[in-house]
């Protein structure tokens, strides 16, 4: 299918292949029993400059739609959720020194956390790529 680039009249967002996506605006990369999460390039745009990152320890046990960590950017404080039911195995802790790595790449060197899941991944509740770029349509419509 290939990455998206979605254009509206507010701006240009990267939607990215391979990924599911949340109504919430993350993003989750599911491998076997892992899963990798941050935020869509749409969400970091609409936080803008993001200045700090308060991140779980390892080890903690989320829920489905449970904050996992905290952003704070000159414009706002942001949650992020996670979308599955999963243990802490890493956190990025390059963020804690350079938190605008969710603003230069959001889907690469800005992921947030990594989890084993726990229980099964509920798909149904995700969105596809194509889903996603339709949600970020009709925000900025």
């Amino acid at each position: 299918m290939g990455d998206i680039v979605v254009k509206t009249k507010l701006g240009e967002y990267l939607v990215k292949d391979g990924l599911l996506y949340t109504k919430t605006d993350e993003w989750v990369k599911v491998d076997g029993r892992k899963a990798v999460l941050g935020i869509t390039d749409f969400a970091q745009k609409k936080l803008r400059y993001i200045v700090s990152v308060e991140l779980p320890e390892v080890g903690r046990v989320v829920r489905a739609n449970e904050t996992i960590a905290t952003l704070e950017s000159v414009k706002t404080v942001a949650d992020v959720y996670t979308p599955v039911k999963g243990r802490v195995v890493r956190a990025n802790e390059d963020l804690i020194e350079s938190p605008d790595l969710i603003n230069k790449d959001p889907y690469g060197k800005g992921w947030i956390v990594e989890l084993e899941l726990l229980g099964e991944l509920r798909a149904e509740e995700l969105l596809t790529p194509e889903q996603y770029a339709g949600k970020i349509r009709s925000e900025e419509a």
